[in-house]
């Protein structure tokens, strides 16, 4: 049974920072590239930021420079740096795993942020 469990999500004043986790359990982690995706209200869903097993990085134009993502292999761990944050990153963050060679894709249960003074 797979499982992306994501947290860290909640409120914080405009420039402020957060770092979002996301916790894996039932895929070879290593094999797959992990997501972050966002959804703000009345929006689509859009890419943040993405990480391949072996550490090859890409992000959203609008996040680079002020996201950072990372993952740990030996913890089945993804994260997600988000400094200097603006209201307009409010949204719904969501993990993402995928994998080509097993043809998967999975989906966490996604994980409140809220920039507000």
């Amino acid at each position: 049974q797979v499982q992306l469990v994501e947290s860290g999500g909640g409120l914080v004043q405009p420039g402020g920072s957060l770092r979002l986790s996301c916790a894996a359990s039932g895929i070879t982690f290593s094999s797959y590239t992990m997501g972050w995706y966002r959804q703000a209200p009345g929006k689509q869903r859009e890419l943040v930021a993405r990480i391949t097993g072996g550490g090859s990085t890409n992000y959203a134009d609008s996040v680079k420079g002020q996201f950072t993502v990372s993952r740990d292999n030996a913890k089945n761990t993804v994260y997600l740096q988000m400094n200097t944050l603006k209201p307009e990153d409010t949204a719904v963050y969501y993990c993402n795993a995928e994998s080509s060679l097993f043809r998967s894709n999975f989906w966490g249960q996604g994980t409140q942020v809220t920039v507000s003074s």
